[in-house]
């Protein structure tokens, strides 16, 4: 259901930005992300629960050593190997982007380790700032291999944190706080949130795609096609190698290994496409197609193993 809410998001946004002038980007889908994608998912992080840092420290330092060394340098390898910045920054963006908005339906769905999950949650969500600076110091040090120009201006990540810092963490984390206080709004919101998250994401991507930016993929498809193909390839990549990663890393015998192991194959993937949204004008457009594409490869996966752990 999910994969034809994107496709279909996809299409209208696209549709909508070929006919018309198209949408201007504005860093307020960022706090509408927040709201909406992010804060609700806040309500079960206690203060408290910080306590299970040392609790599960072993589990907690090998997700973080996956999701902030292993999956980059990966991802940097299948980067370089296809020689276009754009594909290349859209796959190191999702190497360093773990979670997103239906990770914790896949760690309950498999009866994993919900309290180490949230805490992993949060602990991602703080480091999206780290994130952007992994993609601005990626693209810094690429430039050159690329034969591109990265301008490190207001229109580039460095000047895009602030808000990402603001929007997606500062603004859900403290609205969260206030809300948990109100248990009817937050029952409302826990019962209706998958529903709230579709819609979200559904009118993000038509967002996203109806920029005028957006209709630069159009151009793509007719000089350039075999980016499309290459988009393809070097993403299928990218969630093998993944996936091998964590199996290697997580017993998902284990419940909370199993939620580190979630956790690392699904990656932020609306968070991604926000970003390289923005980004068009410092990475390329190609940028959008192999974060578009891990919809169909990563959404069908979770489904998948899910099963298969159960």
């Amino acid at each position: 259901m999910q994969i034809i809410l994107v496709l279909v998001a996809a299409i209208l946004g696209l549709t909508y930005g070929y006919n018309t002038e198209g949408l201007q980007f504005t860093s307020k889908i960022c706090l509408f992300a927040g709201v909406t994608l992010i804060m609700p998912t806040l309500f079960n992080v206690k203060l408290k629960d910080i306590k299970l840092i040392l609790t599960h420290k072993k589990i907690i330092f090998k997700s973080l050593v996956v999701n902030f060394i292993a999956l980059p340098a990966l991802a940097l390898a299948i980067g370089l190997a296809t020689k276009d910045f754009g594909i290349a920054a859209g796959v190191f963006a999702l190497s360093v982007l773990s979670g997103g908005g239906m990770v914790m339906y896949w760690v309950k769905k498999t009866d994993s380790n919900t309290s180490l999950g949230f805490i992993l949650l949060f602990i991602n969500i703080i480091f999206i700032s780290l994130s952007l600076l992994m993609l601005h110091l990626f693209a810094v040090y690429t430039e050159g291999y690329f034969g591109e120009f990265y301008a490190d201006s207001n229109n580039s990540l460095t000047g895009f944190a602030n808000a990402v810092i603001l929007y997606l963490i500062v603004v859900p984390l403290i609205l969260s706080r206030i809300l948990i206080f109100m248990t009817p709004v937050v029952n409302f919101i826990n019962k209706y949130r998958p529903i709230i998250s579709n819609v979200s994401i559904f009118i993000i991507i038509t967002f996203l795609f109806a920029l005028q930016n957006s209709q630069l993929l159009f151009e793509v498809y007719d000089f350039e096609p075999e980016l499309i193909a290459m988009s393809f390839y070097a993403i299928s990549a990218f969630y093998i190698g993944n996936f091998l990663i964590a199996k290697f890393t997580f017993d998902i015998s284990d419940p909370e290994e199993r939620s580190a192991f979630w956790f690392t194959t699904t990656r932020y993937i609306t968070l991604a496409l926000i970003i390289a949204s923005f980004s068009i004008a410092s990475f390329g457009v190609t940028m959008l197609i192999p974060i578009m594409m891990s919809y169909l490869i990563q959404i069908p996966f979770a489904i998948f193993y899910a099963k298969y752990v159960k």
